[in-house]
């Protein structure tokens, strides 16, 4: 990571990896290969060395190390993510969705709460783009697909939050999601704009702590 293998692919020889590791030429190449078969690397092996890049599963791993070492040292607070967004309209599918039994009956078990039928949205500003995708490189909780007749319903993943550090919900992440990173869809057990008495252009500020492997 130190070498930016994060952004590109960075050359390196056995020889050097083992001497910023501290330990032998063996034991390099045998990390390099076991990180290589856990996909968390991608490596292609030339003349001198290897070139190697971090993949996103291994940067979704660092991130996972980081934010562990972080709750061991300072306590999980430390760690919570916050974002500020405008409240928008949505295309007024979420009741659909979110009443669905295959849905509704996961949402309780796994996050312990009967959601109101439908989804609070809320637009990012571009500038945390990138902080959101870090979230979503971390653990979630996920909602299972299933079949209702017909027609196919997709995974989704969660992300719990407060809103306005009063009311417990959701991130809902869609497999086959129809919106970008700037869009939010947020569920809860509650009706959450009348409940906060929101309107279409009004700042929330929603609060997540990062999951833990042994939540997800």
């Amino acid at each position: 990571m130190k070498l930016g293998a994060t952004k590109t692919a960075v050359r390196i020889s056995t020889t050097e990896l083992s001497r910023i590791m501290g330990g032998s030429q063996q034991s390099a190449s045998r990390h390099l290969q076991l990180l290589e078969n856990m996909g968390l690397l991608e490596r292609s092996i030339e003349a001198g060395g290897s070139k190697i890049r971090i993949t996103g599963d291994g940067l979704s791993e660092l991130d996972l190390i980081l934010k562990e070492l972080k709750w061991h040292l300072e306590g999980k607070e430390a760690d919570a993510v916050e974002f500020e967004g405008i409240v928008v309209s949505g295309l007024f599918e979420g009741a659909y969705y979110i009443s669905k039994e295959g849905y509704k009956r996961q949402i309780m078990d796994k996050l312990g709460f009967d959601a109101f039928p439908g989804t609070l949205n809320i637009r990012i500003k571009p500038e945390d783009f990138e902080k959101r995708q870090r979230l979503e490189r971390g653990p979630s909780i996920k909602l299972e697909g299933f079949k209702d007749g017909e027609r196919s319903f997709g995974a989704c993943r969660c992300y719990p939050l407060t809103v306005n550090d009063e009311v417990e919900g959701s991130l809902l992440v869609a497999e086959r999601s129809i919106h970008d990173d700037n869009i939010m869809e947020i569920i809860s057990p509650l009706y959450l704009r009348r409940h906060l008495k929101l309107a279409d252009g009004d700042k929330v500020k929603v609060s997540f702590l990062p999951l833990r492997r042994s939540d997800a």
